[in-house]
This record gives C-alpha cells, sequence and structure tokens, in this order.
C-alpha cells in the first residue's frame, strides 16, 4: 500500500483545475492499482496526465464556442479576440471531455484500442478538441489543427465558421456533429436514440465498444432498454453504454432527474435486466475505472460455463452537471452559450470567461507532457484511437450464390419467396460474416419463413414449436427503430431489414442518419467498407388493400429517393427473378442503404435470369413492344404498375396504337444528377434516351405518388401534353388489389384513358361505354377487372 502514499499518488489526489477525486472513486482507484500489471505509480501519473489532457481539452472547447483564437501564455483575451456571433453545443461537449479522456486512460493502461461511439453527436467540439491536443486527427486535419497556438487558433476560428467553397462544400474539415473529419467517428449521432439501439450489435467477438450515451437520449428511443435481452457473448464483442447523467435537455431537467435521478434510473435499468453502477463524472479516472470495471464484469460471465441470459449487462451512469468546469453549468443556458452575455461586446460575460479559462489552463509544456504519458501506441504496438476497430470495418466481400432463376412459363411465385429461399443459401455460403435480420414482426406471414427456421428469432428462453434460439439471428420486436438498428449497426457482416411497407417510415430516421454518414465519407474520400444493407419493404400499399390506409403508404421509397441515389437504393422489381437479382445487387456494394419494394402475393414471371440481371444493371428494361415502332411508352414502376400496363398495351395495340412497356426497376438511375458522384451512378443521355425514345409520348404508372415520381424523372418528362404521371393519390381503405387501383385511378382502363389523348387519339376508340361509364364514376368498377381484349 505504499504506492498510494507515493509522490504520483499525491500529485493525483490533489487534481487539477475544477478536477477532483472523491473519496468513493480515491477508493476505487487504489483496487485497480492493486489489481493491474501497471506499476501504481505509473497509473496515477497516467490518472495525473488524463486530468491535465481533460482541462486543456475543455478549455479549447470553450475557445471553440466564443473565441476566433486562442492564447497559449494564458493571458486574458481582449474583445477582438471573441467571435461576434458565438456558437456550439458547450455543456454537453463539457461533459464529454473527462469521459473521453478517461476512455483514452484506459486503452493506455492495458495497452488496447477499443472501439468508441457517442450518440450525442453535437458534442464534436470535446472529441475535435481531444484529438487536435493529442494529435490523433484526420487526414484532412492533418498540419491543420494540433495543439500549437495556430493549430488550436485555427480550430477555434473553423468551429461554427459557416465556411463553404464554390461548389457548395463546407471549406473547412470541421461540423457542427461528429463527421467523416472527425477522427474516429462512426456515426454523426444527430439524430438522437439511434446509438442506444445499436451499440450492442457493433462488435464483434473479441473487440470492446463503449458507447457514450445521453439521458435525453433515454427518452427519445426506449428500445435501448432491451440490450440484456439480444447482447450475446458467443457472437458479439463487449458492449460498454456509459450515460452521461446531467440531468438536463435543451430548455427542461431531463426526464430521468424529474422521476429521480440516478437511483431511479439504476432500479429502472435493474428491472431490465442490466448491471448498472454510478460513477463520478466530472472525474477521468471514474471512467477508467467505470470501464475496465464493465468489461472485467462481462469478460467474467462469458467464461462462466454455465451463463444463461439475459446478461447482466454492466451499465455506467455518470453524474455530472450540464457544463461542469464553466461558468452557468446546471442551467438551461448551459446547453449552448452557458455565459450571460456576448464575450465580444459585454465587459462582463468577458471577465467570466477568462476567469473560467484560468482556472483550466494549462500550460503547453504540461499538455505536452500529458500526451507524451497517454498516446504511446507505438509503444504498446496498437492502433491509434482513429483507427479503432469499428472504424476501420472492412469484411470480405460475400460469397453470392446464382440465384435459383425461374423461367417463363412456369406457375405465378411470390417474389419474398424467392428473396426468401436465396438468402439462405447467401447465409449459408458466408459463415464468417455474422447475419442479423431486422425484423418488426410477421416474417413469416410476409413470405420469409425459410429465413426464419434458419436464423430464428433471438430470445432468452424458448417457447416450444416455435422458430426461436437464444443465440437467434433474427432481432424481432414491434420497434421498428430498435429492429432496424440491429442490421444497420452489424457492418461486420451481412444484414437484412424486413418490414411491412407503410411501418417501415418509422425506421427513417435511423436509415437516413446512415445514409447521410457514408454519403459524407464518400464526399471525403473515404470509402465506406460494410457490406450494404438492405430494407425489403412487403405487404406493401397495393396488395395490403385489405387494411385501412393505415396500411398503405409509400412514403418510405419517395423519402429515400429525395436522397443521393448512389448511397440511398430505391428499387422496384417485378417478379421474383428481378426481386432476387436486386438484392443481389445490393450485397454486391458498399456503404449503401437500399429499399426494395417487394410483392408477397403470387406474381406473373417476366424476365428470365440474364433478363432480371440486366434489368436492375440498367436500372430499366422494355417488356412489351418495339420501340422503333411503338407510338406510345407506358413506363411501369412496380410489379402492380407492370401488370396494368400490359392490360392497357394489350388493348391499346389490338385497336392499332402501338405501345412500348417499360418497366423501371430503379427511378434514381434516371433522375438529374446533383454533384459529379451521383452523375456517376446515373444513366448516360444515349443511355436514357434508349430505354425512353424521346419522341414518344409517355405515361408512367407508378408504385408512389405521382408528382414526387414525375418531378424526380424530370429527363423524361415531355411537359404536360407529352406525358402524364398516375400512382397513388391518397385513396385507400378496405378494399381489394383491384378497388385499390381503380381507386387510385392506375387500373388499365385509368391508364388507357391517360393514354389516349397523348397519341392524338379519342378513348372511344380503345375503352367500351361501360369501361368508359366505370372510370368516369357513373357504372360499376367491376366492369373493368377481367378486361376483354
Amino acid at each position: 500500500m505504499s504506492g498510494l502514499k507515493s509522490a504520483a499518488f499525491e500529485q493525483w489526489r490533489k487534481g487539477y483545475g475544477p478536477i477532483q477525486h472523491s473519496a468513493e472513486t480515491a477508493d476505487r482507484i487504489a483496487g485497480l492499482a492493486a489489481s493491474t500489471p501497471l506499476d501504481a505509480d505509473r497509473l496515477y501519473s497516467l490518472l495525473a496526465a488524463a486530468d491535465r489532457l481533460a482541462c486543456a481539452a475543455m478549455w479549447t472547447v470553450v475557445h471553440m464556442t466564443y473565441a476566433r483564437r486562442v492564447d497559449l501564455s494564458g493571458a486574458p483575451l481582449p474583445a477582438d479576440a471573441f467571435k461576434s456571433t458565438p456558437e456550439g453545443h458547450t455543456g454537453g461537449s463539457l461533459n464529454i471531455v473527462p469521459a473521453f479522456v478517461g476512455y483514452l486512460a484506459a486503452n493506455t493502461i492495458t495497452a488496447t484500442t477499443r472501439s468508441w461511439l457517442m450518440g450525442q453527436g453535437h458534442c464534436v467540439a470535446a472529441i475535435e478538441a481531444i484529438n487536435a491536443l493529442t494529435g490523433d486527427v484526420s487526414p484532412a486535419q492533418k498540419g491543420r489543427y494540433n495543439r500549437t497556438e495556430e493549430g488550436l487558433s485555427r480550430l477555434a476560428a473553423d468551429f461554427y465558421s459557416y465556411a463553404i467553397d464554390a461548389e457548395g462544400s463546407a471549406a473547412v474539415p470541421l461540423g457542427s456533429h461528429t463527421g467523416p473529419n472527425t477522427a474516429g467517428a462512426i456515426s454523426e449521432g444527430g439524430y438522437l436514440g439511434f446509438a442506444e439501439v445499436q451499440y450492442l450489435h457493433m462488435p464483434l467477438p473479441g473487440e470492446t465498444l463503449v458507447a457514450f450515451l445521453s439521458d435525453g437520449a433515454f427518452e427519445e428511443q426506449r428500445g435501448s432498454d432491451w440490450t440484456p435481452r439480444w447482447w450475446r457473448a458467443e457472437d458479439s464483442g463487449l458492449a460498454i453504454p456509459v450515460m452521461i447523467l446531467n440531468g438536463r435537455r435543451i430548455e427542461e431537467r431531463a426526464q430521468i432527474a424529474q422521476q429521480g435521478g440516478s437511483d431511479w434510473l439504476a432500479a429502472h435499468l435493474r428491472h431490465n435486466g442490466f448491471d448498472p453502477f454510478t460513477v463520478d463524472g466530472r472525474d477521468p479516472a471514474a471512467f477508467v475505472w467505470a470501464i475496465l470495471t464493465a468489461e472485467e464484469r462481462l469478460e467474467r460471465f462469458a467464461a462462466d460455463a454455465d451463463h444463461s441470459y439475459p446478461a447482466p449487462i454492466p451499465y455506467v451512469i455518470a453524474e455530472t452537471v450540464k457544463g461542469f468546469g464553466f461558468p452557468g453549468a446546471g442551467t438551461n443556458a448551459a446547453h449552448n452559450l452557458p455565459i450571460d452575455g456576448n464575450p465580444s461586446r459585454n465587459e462582463g460575460a468577458r471577465r467570466a470567461f477568462n476567469e473560467a479559462c484560468a482556472t483550466l489552463f494549462v500550460s503547453p509544456e504540461e499538455i505536452g507532457r500529458a500526451v507524451n504519458a497517454l498516446a504511446i501506441h507505438d509503444q504498446q504496438n496498437r492502433s491509434p484511437e482513429s483507427r479503432h476497430p469499428l472504424a476501420i470495418r472492412r469484411p470480405p466481400p460475400p460469397r453470392l450464390p446464382d440465384p435459383e432463376w425461374t423461367r417463363a412459363g412456369e406457375p405465378p411465385d411470390c417474389a419474398m419467396h424467392a428473396l426468401d429461399r436465396w438468402f439462405v443459401r447467401v447465409v449459408d455460403a458466408n459463415p464468417g460474416l455474422r447475419p442479423r435480420v431486422g425484423n418488426p414482426d410477421e416474417l413469416r406471414s410476409n413470405h420469409m419463413g425459410a429465413t426464419l427456421d434458419r436464423l430464428r428469432h433471438r430470445v432468452n428462453t424458448l417457447e416450444p414449436g416455435v422458430a426461436e434460439a437464444v443465440n437467434g439471428a433474427v432481432i424481432t420486436a414491434l420497434n421498428e427503430e430498435a429492429v432496424a438498428g440491429a442490421a444497420l449497426a452489424n457492418k461486420g457482416g451481412i444484414n437484412l431489414i424486413v418490414s411491412y411497407e407503410a411501418f417501415a417510415m418509422k425506421m427513417l430516421g435511423g436509415l437516413r442518419q446512415e445514409i447521410v454518414f457514408a454519403r459524407r465519407r464518400h464526399e471525403v474520400g473515404q470509402e465506406p467498407g460494410w457490406i450494404s444493407v438492405p430494407l425489403v419493404v412487403t405487404s406493401h400499399t397495393w396488395e395490403n388493400s385489405k387494411n385501412e390506409q393505415s396500411h398503405q403508404d409509400p412514403t418510405i421509397g419517395e423519402a429515400l429517393l429525395g436522397e443521393m441515389s448512389d448511397t440511398a437504393r430505391v428499387m422496384f422489381p417485378v417478379d421474383a427473378n428481378s426481386a432476387m437479382a436486386a438484392l443481389r445487387s445490393v450485397y454486391e456494394g458498399r456503404g449503401q442503404v437500399a429499399c426494395l419494394i417487394v410483392s408477397k402475393r403470387d406474381m406473373p414471371h417476366r424476365l428470365d435470369g440474364a433478363t432480371a440481371g440486366r434489368f436492375v444493371t440498367l436500372g430499366a428494361a422494355h417488356i412489351d413492344g418495339n420501340p422503333g415502332e411503338a407510338d406510345l411508352q407506358l413506363v411501369a414502376i412496380g410489379a402492380y404498375q407492370l401488370e396494368e400496363a400490359l392490360k392497357a398495351s394489350r388493348r391499346l395495340t389490338a385497336r392499332g396504337l402501338k405501345a412500348l412497356v417499360t418497366a423501371m426497376a430503379e427511378p434514381g438511375r434516371f433522375r438529374a444528377p446533383r454533384d459529379s458522384i451521383e452523375a456517376a451512378f446515373t444513366a448516360s443521355d444515349n443511355d436514357l434516351a434508349a430505354l425512353f425514345p424521346p419522341q414518344l409520348p409517355r405515361v408512367i404508372v407508378t408504385h408512389t405518388r405521382p408528382e414526387p415520381m414525375l418531378g424526380l424523372l424530370r429527363r423524361l418528362d415531355g411537359g404536360p401534353t407529352r406525358t402524364i404521371a398516375r400512382g397513388y393519390i391518397s385513396r385507400g381503405g378496405t378494399l381489394d388489389v383491384a378497388g385499390m387501383l381503380f381507386a387510385n385511378r392506375c387500373s388499365w382502363a385509368h391508364l388507357i384513358d391517360a393514354a389516349a389523348p397523348l397519341a392524338g387519339r379519342p378513348r372511344d376508340e380503345f375503352l367500351t361505354p361501360t369501361e368508359r361509364d366505370a372510370i368516369d364514376g357513373r357504372g360499376d368498377p367491376a366492369d373493368l377487372f377481367q378486361p376483354s381484349i
């Protein structure tokens, strides 16, 4: 115990600036000193260095919010050194600093580079400040941000500078949230709650992930309560949740604080299967102890041959006050601008800033010594934290067996059944790729029974006669965000998300966060390495006709078509073969999220295997008619839409108007590209003209609402006298498929009604009086359901 009274211990025990060490933390660190192979004096020296690095980082954070430059002499800043319009999520960033420094110190103590994730991406200033001080910056930041006065001044000046280059991109490698230029970042964390439902699915066996979470996000997405339900030592790495419990949202106390604080939270977590404990969230050493203790508990559980699930997942509750270490701490103002007044104009605010910074100040020499003590990656033969395992994830290409193509003349088949059979073969061909299927419910009724029997629902206790397993790979819960998160987080494996189309809208925020972050990585030359993730939406708008309009919603595809099409793919297979070809195309890609709108009812075979492959590769294919002879083009987007177009084409052709029927697999390929990356993905003018002859008038019939699709396909649009679009017009109810098509003016007869005037022909030539009465609202819609040529 003599080490406890050594000079190194005494130096650490005194703390530094606002950082003090409670008796509880000191006792815990003493226990750590007795159990770790690291020399006690070395341990306390590292922890003292962590205190100094944390203070220097907090000093840097507040300069990033308020100042245009720093002064490493520690002298008070004059008025002209401050920003005229300060900005920054200051309080949360200050709270993250001790946590992230504690994470760095834990890595140094054990010579291990753990992965990290920060759910509260608006706290980016903490990460950027620490990275600049330690020198572990991204390639784009190298030479720009460092711990010199010039480098830290540039960091402060760039933060919220709003600088933009000639192409409309950010002109500095620094943003308001964690981004691709934030060294080690794997998520923007801009949409609170998604880190909470993803973190446990991220690490592979042999890895550890430290996930920094917020008490505000605890209210946003409650699916994180299910971590003990789904974590498995057999196929997952160690996941350590660390909640920064500062008690405040933007304008009021967090619900946890209102309910009773850390004691209430601990009881709640215990009730949900966690093993929570509370630490001092103001002290880097407390985070060191928490991370190592949580890791040891998980390792001990995994090593117990008799362990059973749910696992008691250690959960770190780091109690602090928002904005600790700076004026305004613990108030609503701490969220953004904690000082009362603007230091560039207000002397009192300026004085408060300078006095607080004097308390936090660490000399450049001491910062250098602290960094040299903590950043010894080369000596320890390990990667820097910017290159943690999740940050550089790139699994090998999956082996994709050839689909078992159906052939023309075979009875109609279900595209979902075909996907199901092929996906099982993909899983079996890739035993090294951990599978995850995100499933809100009804996987079997959505015709994915083979997948369910092969991978099984993941549960803690089995129900006899149900496709369940303790180590099942199907993550099922009536929480769309949580189950989608399981697949999106599994970037070391192969994934599938299956949902009703209408209810996939609840996944949109999480999907978009992945899409935006991946696209931003692409823009800065960091190609995402994870295998693209498909979202298969079925029981869709047109075939869910038996249910009410809550189940009839094509918005998910429309919304994703608003994102950059090279990263957010939206695909409309028309039969079993094109569905398998579309899914294969997704798994051949990297860093994409793809939405496949797939019918689950039996549909005719329209494409052989080779044609289906070209259909997906080119984005469209001619199904019927001759481009060189056609008078009119019917463009079908969706399986039911293709069937109606073919019915209309038969009637038109039989009565002297030659129609070309073209199915479109991926509308995003035919949009007007918005930048050079999307331009490389979209069709050239020549390819567009081959599929959509410019001289032809055309009717577009789409699975989606017609207006957004018509806007997307502006390159095909010859104006209102040459191009008409039909699609879902928000009419529905308890109907059958034919009724849905009729209600939304998408039946074959409605298509003829739209097509005839485009070709300069009266509709009377193509529709009988009875049929005209039906579409005009005077007759019986049933007269259209079995058209006779």
